[in-house]
C-alpha cells in the first residue's frame, strides 16, 4: 500500500511540474530534457502506478503527453527523437494495457496525429541515417504503437464513426507506404539481396519491420471487415494504390522467402487485399494484370525446397492429346502406395480401409511427409509435429489466401479477367508436377493442403462460369507442333482447354474427397458447356463420356454421398449426350 501511494504520489508530480514548466512553450531542446526527467527517466515507476489512479486521471495525463508530442516533434529539426521516441512509446503502451482509457472522438484524433507526427520523423530520417538497419528498439517502438492503438480500439470500437474509421485507415496505410519503401530499400537494394532472407533470423520477429507490415495489413483488414461498404471511392481506390505497390514490389523481384516470419506476412497482406477486392468500388481493369502476376507467384510458395508436391498415381504422364485420345484413364486403383500416415492420423483410416487412394507421394522420406489430403485443418496443429511442419502449414496458407484472391480478381472484373488466362492456366503437361510458375491446376492436382484445392476448384469454376463461356467460343485446338513460332489466341486457349480436360477428368477419376469430386463435376460441367467441341478432337467428348461412366461403374467412397453426386453425372452425362445428337443432327 505504502508502494503503492509513492508511485501515485510520482506520477502526479511528475505530470504536475511537466505541465507547469510547458505553460510558456520552451524550445522544443527544452520540452525533450523535461520529457526524460520528469517521465521517461522513471517509466516503470510511473506504468506501475497507473493501476491506482483514476481512469479519467491518467487519460488526461496520456493526452497531454500526447499532446505535447505532437505540437513538440516536427521533421524540420536538426536534433534526433529517435531516443525520445523509443522511451515514449512503451511508457504509452504499457499504461494503455493496464488502464481502460476514457477515449473519445477528440482524443481518438489526437492519438492518431502524436503516433503519426513520429513515425513520419522516424521515416523522414530513415533513409539517410538507416534507422532500422539492426535498430531492434525503434522497430518494437512502432510495433507498440500499434499495439496501443489496438488496444484502445478494442474498447472504442462501438463508438468508433465512419470518419474516425477513416482516419485510422488513413494512418495505417501512410505506415504500411513508409516502411514498405524503407523495407525493399535496404533488403532488396543491389548487393544486399541475402537480407530479406536472412533478417527474420538476424532479428526477433517481434521486433522486424515485416511484423510492423503484418499487423498493419491485419488492420487495415479488421477496418474494411467492420465498415468497407460504407468507405466511399476514394479511400477505397487510395488502399488498392498501396496494396498494389507492395504486391508490384514482390512481382518485380521475382522473390518469396520462405520461413515463418514472411509466411506471416504474405498471409496478412493477402487477406487484406481479399477484405478489399470483395466489394469492388471502382474499376481494377488498371490493376488485374500486376495482380495476378504477384498472385501466380505464390501458387508454389513453400512447396519449392522438398519434394512435398502430391501427384497422381501411375499413369500420370498419359495426356489428351489428339493423336491420342483414347488412352486410358481409368486406371486400375489397384496399387495402393498414398503418402506416409503418421500413428496419430491411421485411426481415421480404418473404417474406410476399402477407400481408394488418389496420390502418392513424389519422393518423400517419413520425416517430410505431408499429411493426407483428407486430414482436416486441425491435423495441421502447431503443436502436432516439427517446426518445418508448422512452417509448411502457415506457408499453406498463403497458398490459400492468394488463390482466393484470384477469384475475387475474377469476378470484380471478369471482362479485364479473361485476358489472364494463359497466366494461370496450363497449355501443356498438366499432370506433371511443377516446381515453378504453377498453375490453378497445379494447386488443384498436387497441393497437399486440403483447403488450397478446394479454393482453386472453386477459383477454376468461377473463372468458367460467366463471360468465359462466350470468350472461349473462338478457342481451336491445333497441335503444338502446327502452331510455329506464333501461337494465335484461339490455339492457345484450344490448348488451355485440353489441358483442363486431362487434368479434371483424372482429378474426378481419381479424387476421394466427396467435396472436392463434388467440386469436380461443377467444374466438368462449365468446362463442357464452354468448349467449342466443334472446333476441337472429335474424339475428345466421347472421352469424357467414356470416363464419367467409369466413374459411376467405380462408384464413390463414402455411400451417403453417392446420390448427390450421382446425380451430378448423371446431369453432365445429359449435357452431353445432348451436344453429341446436336452435333450429329447438324452434320446430316
Amino acid at each position: 500500500m505504502a508502494a503503492s501511494s509513492s508511485s501515485v504520489r510520482s506520477w502526479r508530480t511528475a505530470f504536475l511540474t511537466l505541465r507547469d514548466e510547458t505553460l510558456t512553450n520552451p524550445p522544443r531542446a527544452t520540452v525533450v530534457s523535461l520529457l526524460h526527467h520528469l517521465i521517461l527517466s522513471q517509466s516503470e515507476t510511473l506504468v506501475a502506478a497507473s493501476p491506482y489512479l483514476p481512469p479519467h486521471e491518467v487519460t488526461s495525463d496520456v493526452m497531454f503527453l500526447m499532446e505535447l508530442t505532437r505540437n513538440t516533434f516536427d521533421a524540420k529539426g536538426n536534433d534526433d527523437l529517435t531516443d525520445t521516441f523509443t522511451h515514449l512509446s512503451p511508457l504509452i503502451h504499457d499504461v494503455s494495457h493496464r488502464v481502460s482509457l476514457e477515449i473519445n472522438p477528440t482524443s481518438w484524433a489526437l492519438v492518431l496525429d502524436s503516433f503519426g507526427r513520429m513515425l513520419d520523423i522516424l521515416f523522414s530520417k530513415a533513409g539517410t541515417k538507416r534507422t532500422f538497419l539492426g535498430n531492434v528498439g525503434v522497430i518494437r517502438a512502432i510495433n507498440q504503437c500499434l499495439e496501443t492503438i489496438k488496444c484502445l480500439l478494442s474498447v472504442y470500437q462501438r463508438k468508433c464513426s465512419l470518419s474516425e474509421n477513416t482516419q485510422l485507415l488513413n494512418f495505417l496505410l501512410s505506415i504500411v507506404a513508409s516502411s514498405h519503401a524503407e523495407l525493399f530499400c535496404l533488403f532488396y537494394s543491389s548487393g544486399n539481396q541475402r537480407c530479406a532472407a536472412e533478417f527474420g533470423k538476424r532479428i526477433p520477429r517481434c521486433n522486424s519491420l515485416w511484423e510492423v507490415q503484418t499487423v498493419a495489413f491485419t488492420m487495415i483488414g479488421e477496418v474494411f471487415s467492420r465498415v468497407g461498404s460504407s468507405f466511399p471511392v476514394d479511400i477505397w481506390q487510395s488502399t488498392i494504390e498501396v496494396l498494389k505497390k507492395v504486391m508490384d514490389a514482390l512481382a518485380s523481384k521475382s522473390l518469396l522467402v520462405e520461413d515463418n516470419v514472411m509466411a506471416r506476412f504474405y498471409t496478412s497482406l493477402l487477406h487484406c487485399l481479399h477484405l478489399v477486392l470483395i466489394d469492388p468500388k471502382g474499376s481494377l481493369s488498371d490493376h488485374v494484370a500486376g495482380f495476378v502476376a504477384a498472385l501466380r507467384m505464390f501458387f508454389i510458395y513453400g512447396l519449392t525446397k522438398i519434394s512435398q508436391l502430391v501427384c497422381p498415381r501411375t499413369g500420370h504422364n498419359q495426356e489428351l492429346s489428339s493423336p491420342s485420345l483414347k488412352l486410358n484413364l481409368v486406371e486400375s486403383n489397384k496399387t495402393d502406395c498414398g503418402p506416409y500416415r503418421p500413428p496419430h492420423l491411421r485411426k481415421k483410416d480404418q473404417a474406410n480401409l476399402q477407400q481408394p487412394k488418389a496420390w502418392k507421394s513424389l519422393s518423400f522420406s517419413d520425416h517430410e511427409s505431408t499429411v493426407d489430403y483428407t486430414s482436416s485443418d486441425s491435423d495441421y496443429s502447431d503443436s502436432d509435429g516439427s517446426a518445418k511442419d508448422t512452417d509448411n502449414v502457415r506457408s499453406s496458407k498463403a497458398r490459400v489466401a492468394a488463390i482466393v484472391c484470384i477469384q475475387d480478381l475474377c469476378r470484380a472484373d471478369p471482362k479485364s479477367f479473361t485476358a489472364q488466362w494463359t497466366m494461370l492456366l496450363p497449355s501443356s503437361d498438366v499432370l506433371q508436377p511443377r516446381k515453378y510458375e504453377g498453375t490453378l491446376m497445379t494447386c488443384l492436382l498436387f497441393d497437399p493442403y486440403l483447403k488450397a484445392r478446394i479454393a482453386s476448384a472453386s477459383t477454376l469454376a468461377t473463372m468458367l462460369d460467366g463471360p468465359a463461356s462466350v470468350f472461349l467460343q473462338v478457342a481451336e485446338y491445333k497441335e503444338s507442333s502446327k502452331c510455329g513460332s506464333f501461337t494465335a489466341l484461339s490455339s492457345s486457349l484450344g490448348q488451355i482447354l485440353m489441358q483442363l480436360h486431362t487434368g479434371i477428368l483424372y482429378f474426378l477419376l481419381h479424387e476421394t474427397h466427396s467435396g472436392l469430386l463434388a467440386a469436380s463435376f461443377k467444374i466438368l460441367m462449365l468446362l463442357i458447356s464452354s468448349t467449342p467441341y466443334s472446333r476441337m478432337p472429335g474424339e475428345l467428348l466421347p472421352t469424357v463420356i467414356s470416363s464419367l461412366l467409369a466413374r459411376i461403374e467405380e462408384g464413390f467412397p463414402f455411400r451417403s454421398d453417392q446420390t448427390g453426386l450421382l446425380v451430378s453425372v448423371v446431369q453432365i452425362l445429359y449435357v452431353e449426350l445432348s451436344m453429341m445428337r446436336d452435333g450429329n443432327s447438324r452434320a446430316t
